[in-house]
């Protein structure tokens, strides 16, 4: 259970976020509506993450199931795995992706390690190096960098408020990572 209760889901604000996602609101929602100012901004800038960029959705995705599983964050690998099977990633990346060495990990291509590892980098220690950065450098553009970038930064964000507030989907995600326990 949440340590804070949903906040009403009525207002201009809540109807915003209904209409991004389709009609109802989600216990995160309900926790973000206690300010509407952050939960406004919240959701125009998730909005533009998942809805106006460059980044491939699979690239998207990997980003975020990464997130869930460094930061032990269910509710985000549970909101998000049916995203990332829609987006292209499979049972054999969806395994990988719990994988401690997910950068290495014979189910992904060149690009894709490079981005775990960028990812990894982002949410294990904040300071890329250069090395990890370059290595980016031969599969997106400026652009989808920065898209990239502010997908882990955001979803970091994401995923520390709902560990922090102890936020859970109605039902029961499947366990994260068998390394990571």
């Amino acid at each position: 259970m949440a340590r804070l209760p949903g906040a009403d889901g009525a207002g201009e604000i809540a109807a915003r976020i209904r209409a991004r996602r389709g009609g109802a609101l989600r216990p995160l929602d309900g926790l973000l509506l206690h300010s509407p100012p952050i939960a406004d901004g919240w959701n125009s800038l998730l909005g533009a993450i998942r809805q106006r960029t460059a980044l491939p959705p699979d690239i998207r995705e990997l980003v975020i199931l990464r997130i869930a599983v460094l930061n032990r964050a269910d509710y985000e690998w549970a909101a998000h795995e049916p995203e990332a099977r829609a987006a292209g990633l499979g049972e054999a990346h969806l395994d990988a992706i719990r994988d401690e060495d997910a950068d290495r990990h014979p189910a992904f291509d060149d690009r894709a390690r490079r981005v775990i590892a960028y990812t990894d980098a982002m949410t294990r220690h904040v300071h890329v190096s250069d090395a990890v950065f370059d290595a980016l450098r031969a599969d997106f553009t400026d652009a989808e960098i920065v898209e990239l970038t502010a997908t882990a930064a955001a979803y970091n964000m994401v995923s520390r408020f709902l560990v922090a507030l102890d936020v859970e989907l109605p039902r029961r995600p499947q366990a994260l990572a068998r390394s990571h326990t």
